[in-house]
This record gives C-alpha cells, structure tokens and sequence, in this order.
C-alpha cells in the first residue's frame, strides 16, 4: 500500500515544542521501517515551519491546518493514504479538508468541544472538534482549502472521559454518537445512516489508560490499552471507509522508556493491514 506520513510538529504554535516533538521521535523510533517491512511504501512529507515568526497560536495553528490541507490533498491525488502525525488535534481540521472528510471519529480522552466563548482556559486544542464541526472559528477555517465543517451526526465522539461542564452541555444538544471504546463497533451503523461515506479518524494518543502507556502531561485514569485501542482501530477499518488518519498529543518528554513509538508502529501496521483486507 502506498501511504504518505505527514509530520505537524507543533504544539500551541511552537515548533519542535511539547507534543511538537512527539512526530519526529515516532519517525526515529521506527515508525516507516516498521511499515516498509510490512510491505507499505513509505513516503515522508513535513509541513516545515509556518505561520508568523512569533509563533502566535491562533494564527500558527491554522497556518498548519492549512498545510496539512495541501499536503494530505497531494497525498491523495497521488494515490497515497495520509497519515499526519501531528501535536496538536487542531491539526485535524486540516486533515479533513484535504481528504475531502464528510464524517469524523474522534478518539480522545477530550472532548476538544469547547468554543471561545466557553473555554475556561483559551487552550485552542481544547476546541479542536467544535471546529472541525464548524461550531467555532469559522472565518478561520474559511481560509483552510477544501474545508467543510463535518456534520454533527457524522461525529462520532470515543472514550472522552475529560469533559468540562459547557462540554457535558453541548454534548446533551448534539446529535454526536457517544461510545466507549468497547461498543464503538457497534455504533459505526449510526455514522453510516446519516450518511457517511469518508470518514477520518483522528487519534489523540492520550485516550490511553496512563497507568499503561503515558503520552502527555493532560493524562486521567481510565481508558483502553494499546491492544484495546488497537484493536478497535482495525475493527473500524474494516467497518466504514476511512479516507484518512491523524495521530497527536505525543510528548516524548512523559515517554522516559520511549515505550510509545513501537506502540504506535505496531497500531499502524495491523491498523493498514486491515484496512488492506477490506
């Protein structure tokens, strides 16, 4: 199979800082070797250093949704599935623009659901599913090409067990599929009755149970361990046609065994391999 990784190496519009390092550390743990021996054809692309040089947040963040858009599009037109490996879960907005998503599962211990107005915090990635749904920053991902906010009952939402109080709100009036990573099987019927067709699925590796595998600061019990969690994503590979994938929320910095890149390796390989078999 011919896949194109895509490295985002930002956090909080910082380069190579926090989670920004975790992309580059998943390469040299061996991330494409693990792949090209399984038979892939491994192209590696990185978006580089965008956005303004006072590495501003906002304006970085979706200066790299914009070229991960591009670069998941070329990806595509080329034949290649896309795999981003990015910091920040902002980053997936980008993502879905350039494989034309029109359905989205989100697994993360987040509900990344808040909005400028609820945030209690103003931590942008804690907003990044309210706008790849188009609830929030919509004049910025305007300017994201191929863009298009993806219905909220095309949203199916796994494992987030981190919710603030206006994201329990939002979530009681939202048509968002809610599942546990147990019974998310059985709920891709609902993604495909409203009419899902290329859905992306976006990994925050903190979804993990951190007494197993830590990957960042923002860990809380609870949660599956890598074989749950791997075996759920090939399980929705083989479910509903996934167009692409976006993996963040890497901070080497928690990761003192480097137990996390083979993790991620061995995920990705059974993770293709199903979706091969389809």
């Amino acid at each position: 199979m011919k896949v194109s990784i895509i490295l985002a190496s930002y956090d909080s519009g910082h380069f190579h800082g926090g989670c920004g390092q975790g992309p580059d550390v998943l390469i040299a743990g061996g991330l494409v070797e693990a792949l090209n021996l399984a038979g892939h054809d491994v192209a590696v692309e990185d978006i580089g250093k965008v956005g303004d040089e006072q590495e501003r947040e906002i304006a970085t963040g979706f200066a790299v949704c914009n070229a991960v858009a591009k670069n998941v599009r070329l990806a595509c037109d080329n034949g290649r599935f896309p795999i981003v490996l990015a910091g920040n879960c902002l980053t997936a907005a980008g993502a879905v623009a350039g494989d034309t998503a029109d359905s989205i599962i989100w697994i993360d211990q987040h509900g990344d659901l808040n909005t400028p107005e609820t945030s209690a915090y103003g931590f942008l990635d804690g907003m990044a599913l309210a706008t790849t749904l188009g609830l929030c920053w919509r004049p910025m991902t305007s300017a994201i090409a191929g863009f298009q906010a993806i219905d909220p009952t095309r949203c199916m939402l796994v494992d987030a067990r981190d919710l603030d109080p206006d994201e329990k709100h939002l979530l009681e009036t939202l048509p968002i599929v809610r599942a546990q990573c147990a019974d998310a099987l059985v709920k891709v019927g609902k993604l495909k009755a409203a009419g899902a067709a290329r859905t992306h699925l976006h990994l925050d590796l903190d979804v993990h149970d951190p007494e197993v595998l830590q990957v960042n600061r923002y860990a809380q019990p609870g949660g599956p361990n890598p074989d749950e969690l791997r075996q759920l994503a090939c399980g929705l590979a083989r479910s509903i046609p996934i167009v692409g994938v976006t993996l963040s929320a890497y901070d080497p910095a928690f990761d003192p065994q480097a137990e996390v890149p083979p993790v991620v390796g061995e995920l990705l390989v059974d993770f293709l391999a199903a979706f091969e078999r389809i």
